[in-house]
């Protein structure tokens, strides 16, 4: 019950965050606050129902050390977006068509943050967390990163390759920093730091939603196979590639600090063969 008590908290307070950004998304001031409003209600709530929920400290979400670890995430995230965009750029799928929008920038700093920390809050830290305790690190990753692709399948221009590249890029990695740090503020960084990248920086499609005014007008053409398409770099193999590998390596990190969790298989044969006595 636990799983569902913390999913539905969560889920209030990011369908009313999102509503309500996209009601006022025309004021970039209205759709910082609220978005950011947004993004501290979910956190609160999310460690109150923990606390109720599980009689533990929310250490996941603890204040000490989230500046630190929340900055690292947002230069992890935005460095791998822009290698992205050099590597299709470099191809000549990538252009800058001029300058963008400062004040779009600033209302999808908002947004973003909101987006950010509601999906990490839900997928990592509920979802995520919960499964791997009952099946392990291995198939609680791959299952919730299946789960978060297929979810972008509501999105605008999504396509069946988009879901199954978010699901590696996005819903592998950040799953993966997740276990190696035991920390949900690297995983919000790197989430947000790659989403304002392709939107407020590069002016690029995010998941499928339609190109965003950031601080730059971008363009992307050519041969979707390697750009994407319409649902945006995402779903660019060197999204898929880049991903991969910070997934290796944070899984490497966490197995190196012992944080992964085996699958109950040994619970579960001792249980059952108390039983048989």
């Amino acid at each position: 019950m636990r799983l569902l008590k913390q999913l539905v908290a969560v889920a209030v307070v990011a369908f009313a965050g999102g509503a309500i950004t996209g009601a006022v998304q025309g004021n970039a001031f209205l759709t910082l606050v609220i978005g950011v409003a947004a993004a501290v209600l979910a956190v609160f709530v999310y460690a109150r129902v923990v606390r109720w929920s599980e009689r533990r400290a929310p250490v996941e979400v603890a204040r000490k050390g989230a500046v630190p670890a929340v900055g690292r995430g947002m230069l992890i995230g935005a460095g791998m977006f822009a290698a992205v965009i050099v590597n299709i750029a470099f191809i000549g799928g990538y252009r800058v068509d001029g300058l963008g929008s400062v004040t779009g920038a600033v209302g999808l700093l908002g947004f973003m943050a909101a987006a950010a920390v509601t999906e990490e809050l839900l997928f990592r830290g509920v979802l995520f967390r919960i499964v791997e305790e009952w099946t392990g690190t291995w198939i609680a990753l791959t299952l919730t990163g299946l789960l978060f692709g297929l979810m972008h399948l509501t999105n605008q221009h999504a396509n069946l390759w988009g879901a199954i590249a978010i699901a590696i890029e996005a819903g592998g990695m950040l799953a993966a920093a997740y276990a190696a740090t035991r920390t949900l503020w690297l995983p919000i960084g790197l989430h947000f730091g790659w989403n304002f990248a392709a939107a407020g920086v590069f002016g690029t499609e995010v998941s499928g939603n339609g190109a965003q005014e950031g601080l730059l007008n971008g363009v992307t053409s050519g041969p979707a196979l390697l750009t994407g398409g319409d649902f945006g770099p995402e779903a660019s193999p060197y999204a898929v590639l880049f991903g991969a590998l910070l997934t290796i390596v944070f899984l490497w990190l966490a197995h190196r600090r012992g944080t992964l969790v085996p699958r109950r298989r040994r619970a579960r044969t001792g249980a059952a063969a108390t039983l048989s006595q």
